[in-house]
């Protein structure tokens, strides 16, 4: 059976930045209250006409020119968000109707947060299983239009922006790029994360998440890594959803990924639900922190409660 690897990849973000002063200006909050609690410092916002699926055209043009393909050789496109406000033509149509594709298959994957990584793992197999051999897999999300900007425990998290790969079948000789997937859901708490209602709005219970990352998620991480045969220890790179410094750090610390990089956008770019991973492991690749052929374990949690990682060789 062939394997399927990461070409390359490319992120795009709004040009407007929102630091917390300015937050500060408008809810009851600060820098220092937002620091300690959640590590965030700024995060970028899109403008009115600045909608999801050409944040993702912008990152996924990028990881199309990284890899250098054309938008005509993809098979499938795949976009992982939980803000599209239209229920058809789905994210997918759309980007693939922006970069001029002339007819791939398209599905949108929501998952929240762990977005990405389930599409991720969609790709992988729908090249091992022959269906596709290059796709196009992008996670993308406009946090700020389901934010509640009154609510200063959600709306001091949030950011907008997208991260994109292009997926591609290996060579028989070649060793696959994308591990095994590990994942799953705790349906018993799929309301600790929402984007409900009319209009959509996001909200969540901070606690209950934070105490099942802390406690769950280092050791369904490292069963990622035993699914690829790796010990945490032989990673170069962690990346796990940008939620939160508090989660980030600590987590990284219990998988005892000892050598690796650990991602840490969200002090930049807070909380972008399916496009944290991306965006945050496509800036690591581009400044050179991790290196081609590299282990790096994604991993991503949040909404439904579901959660989804595998370990990748770097583009």
């Amino acid at each position: 059976m062939i394997g399927s690897r990461i070409a390359a990849v490319g992120h795009y973000q709004p040009a407007r930045v929102l630091t917390n002063e300015d937050l500060a200006g408008m809810v009851d909050t600060s820098d220092a209250w937002i620091t300690s609690r959640v590590g965030i410092r700024t995060r970028h916002i899109a403008g009115p006409d600045e909608p999801v699926d050409e944040l993702a055209a912008h990152a996924a043009a990028k990881a199309l020119a990284a890899a250098g393909r054309t938008p005509a050789e993809i098979n499938l496109v795949l976009v992982a968000t939980s803000t599209a406000i239209d229920r058809s033509p789905n994210m997918a149509a759309r980007v693939a109707a922006r970069l001029g594709m002339p007819g791939p298959a398209v599905m949108d994957i929501n998952v929240v947060c762990a977005g990405f990584t389930h599409a991720l793992a969609t790709a992988d197999h729908a090249v091992r299983a022959g269906g596709a051999q290059r796709v196009l897999v992008v996670g993308a999300d406009k946090m700020s239009e389901v934010a509640d900007w009154t609510d200063r425990s959600t709306c001091v998290l949030v950011g907008d922006g997208a991260g994109a790969a292009v997926v591609e079948a290996c060579a028989p000789q070649e060793r696959a790029g994308i591990g095994p997937v590990l994942w799953g859901s705790v349906p018993e708490m799929g309301n600790a994360v929402r984007i409900e209602g009319t209009p959509p709005r996001f909200a969540q219970e901070g606690q209950s998440v934070y105490r099942w990352a802390a406690t769950q998620l280092p050791v369904v991480a490292r069963q990622a890594c035993e699914k690829a045969g790796l010990a945490p220890a032989d990673l170069a790179g962690v990346v796990l959803h940008q939620a939160n410094l508090r989660i980030i750090e600590p987590l990284a610390r219990r998988l005892g990924a000892v050598n690796a990089v650990v991602a840490r956008d969200v002090t930049e770019s807070g909380n972008t639900s399916a496009a944290s991973i991306p965006l945050a492991f496509s800036k690591l690749v581009e400044q050179g922190a991790v290196s081609t052929g590299d282990p790096v374990l994604l991993f991503g949690f949040g909404g439904n409660l579901s959660y989804a990682g595998q370990v990748v060789r770097c583009p």
